[in-house]
């Protein structure tokens, strides 16, 4: 599903040291890896394009930023428009709408992690979640194992009270 006439600009975040990942993070972007057969950052990526959001910022860090220019261009050749930014350091996820301010201007805006991997009925949802609708959203899912994942902690309103990003993966600490 493609939602109509899409104003909104997205911001693809792929930094972070990709520490769960560790070694073969060492010299690669976890974002770069891949999964089948492409890079990961290919799939959120895709996911703002079906969702008609063609001008992306791609904010990653200082030592991956040429990789990704080489990897994706300026993406004329998806029919999209890209602009590139370094994340000195991995600050948090408000961090990238501080670093694309320039960027955003007074536009909509959605932030995408470069690596969540939305498939099946889940891009639907997600567009059927945006039509009409003004102020933040956050796109969520129950798992198994919350510990191993971000963790998005509700109020008994229903409300977003905590975000909070795990460190612990399987018992190990890297």
């Amino acid at each position: 599903m493609v939602l109509e006439k899409q104003l909104m600009k997205g911001i693809l975040l792929a930094g972070g040291t990709g520490s769960r990942l560790y070694p073969m993070t060492k010299t690669v972007s976890k974002q770069l890896l891949p999964i089948y057969d492409k890079p990961m950052v290919f799939y959120p990526l895709s996911t703002l394009i079906q969702l008609g959001i063609s001008e992306i910022l791609i904010i990653t860090t200082p030592r991956d930023l040429a990789a990704f220019q080489d990897l994706l261009g300026d993406g004329s050749t998806l029919g999209c428009s890209f602009q590139y930014a370094p994340q000195s350091a991995p600050n948090g996820l408000a961090e990238a709408f501080l670093i694309g301010e320039s960027f955003i201007g007074q536009d909509p805006v959605a932030l995408i992690l470069g690596d969540n991997l939305f498939y099946g009925s889940a891009i639907d949802t997600l567009a059927a979640s945006t039509k009409n609708f003004s102020g933040g959203l956050i796109l969520g899912a129950h798992v198994q194992h919350p510990e191993r994942y971000g963790i998005v902690a509700m109020n008994k309103n229903g409300k977003i009270a905590s975000i909070k990003e795990s460190i612990h993966f399987l018992g190990l600490r890297l």
